[in-house]
Formats: C-alpha cells, structure tokens, sequence
C-alpha cells in the first residue's frame, strides 16, 4: 500500500516537471517567434528605407540628366544657333533695298548660306534628340546603323544581329531602349578598352531580350546596384530609371569563360497596335 502511493506521488512529480516543462517549452517557442517577427519587420522595413533611398537616387539621376540635356539643348542655340541667324540678320537689314544689284545679290547669298547652316545644326539637334532611323524604320534599324557606324571607325569590331524582330514597339519604348544602348556601348568604348562589341536580340513569350557582348573591361550585378546606391555612376543610374520606365530588368555579367562581359535587357512587349 506504501509502495503505491510512493508510485502514485512519483507519477505526479513526473507529470508536475512535464507540463512544467511543457510549458517552459511553449513560451520559449513563443517568445522565439515574437522576435523572429520583429526582426523580419525590421529587415523589410530597412529594404524599404534602402529601395525608397534606390529610387530617390534614380530620380535625382533622371531629372538631373534631363537638366543636362536642356542645359546642352539651350547651349547649342544659344552659342550656334543665335549667332548664325544674328549674322543672317545682318545681311538682310533695312539698307539692303538701298545696295547696288550686285551687292544684294551677294547679301542675300550670304544670308541663305547662313540661314541653310543654321537650319542644317538644328536639324541634328532634333536627330539627337529622335533618330529620324529610329522613327522611320525602328529600333532595329537604328541599332544597325550605330554599330555599323562604331564598326566603320576602325575603333573596335561592333556588330548588331536581330533575329525575330518582326512586331515594332511604341516608338516611346524604341526611344528608351535605344538610349540604353547607346549609353552601354559609350561606356564600353569610354572604359573598357574592348576589341570587340556584339548585340544579340531575341524574344521569348512576352519579353524582348538584347544582349550586349564585348571582351573589355566590365562590371558584375553587384557592382552595378552598388553603383546605383551611391552618387557616382549617372549614367548607369539613367540606364536603371529607364529601365524602370519600360518596367523592365537589366543584367550584368560576366561569362563562366572569364574572357568576356555580358549585358542584358529584358523588356515586357508592347507592340504597336
């Protein structure tokens, strides 16, 4: 009888210590999951502080170039522009009706000699700021045509081959595309000493893909958002707020090889409806 209740008071100790236990157990467990939590939300509201900040940057970069590119659009007529016509006017002032034949002759000449070279300088600052290529044929054509252009320079070796191209873009997508490009290849032939630069365009699904090769001097992904984080690089912070704009992503690589980089653009499709 004795032996029993010693059992008996035994089994409840056990069972005392276990649901103690038990119990010790469920609010460690607890408390793990409270700061596992607050730490998660921590971690994601600093990756919302850090892509606030990434895209404030890329705004900044974005307005300060299109600053820039007012700043050089205004410089160019102010500086070529207005002196020719200024000079133009010269020629064709109220006493020109008071020369001799010959001499207006010669003055209107002159003048339309003028006139001819400032229309021909704003013409290029309208190609610069629309590749007529680019509105006429596509994005496709105006690729060719600047690598066929870096190609015949003697340079490096460049070379452009679209392989199913068939649907043009909004010519707004075209636009950015292109100046992606162009800022990319600039950069190659600013900074990477390369012999050779390569694009390749292919589509697959819903996105156009184009990819730049070249053997020079590169950067890896981590490098480029790095870049993007901090106040250097503008153009490589234009390339990422366009490629915003087309809702797309840009990759930068280099191969396995370690004898070439690689860049790629992948942009959603919009055709021309």
């Amino acid at each position: 009888m004795f032996f029993l209740q010693v059992q008996d008071s035994s089994n409840g100790m056990l069972m005392l210590i276990g649901s103690i236990g038990m119990l010790i157990l469920a609010i460690g467990i607890i408390v793990f999951v409270i700061f596992h939590q607050r730490k998660v939300i921590r971690y994601q509201m600093q990756m919302k502080k850090l892509e606030a900040e990434k895209q404030q940057i890329l705004l900044n970069a974005s307005i300060k170039f299109q600053e820039e590119e007012r700043q050089r659009i205004a410089a160019d007529l102010h500086d070529d522009a207005g002196p020719l016509l200024a000079t133009a006017r010269l020629y064709l002032n109220e006493n020109l009706v008071n020369q001799e034949k010959a001499q207006q002759l010669q003055s209107i000449f002159s003048a339309k000699q003028i006139i001819d070279d400032a229309i021909m300088l704003i013409r290029n600052i309208s190609h610069s700021l629309m590749p007529p290529t680019l509105k006429n044929f596509g994005l496709e054509s105006a690729t060719n045509d600047l690598f066929q252009k870096i190609s015949g320079s003697g340079t490096l070796n460049a070379s452009a081959r679209f392989h199913d191209y068939r649907e043009r873009l909004k010519v707004e997508q075209e636009l950015l595309i292109f100046r992606i490009v162009q800022e990319l290849v600039n950069n190659i032939i600013k900074h990477s000493n390369a012999g050779f630069i390569h694009l390749t365009q292919n589509s697959n699904g819903n996105n156009l893909y184009l990819r730049l090769h070249h053997d020079g001097k590169g950067i890896v992904q981590s490098e480029f958002d790095k870049l993007n984080h901090s106040a250097q690089g503008l153009g490589l912070k234009n390339i990422a707020s366009r490629m915003k704009v087309l809702n797309g992503r840009i990759f930068f690589e280099i191969d396995p090889s370690q004898t070439y980089y690689k860049v790629t653009l992948e942009v959603p499709k919009t055709p021309v409806v």
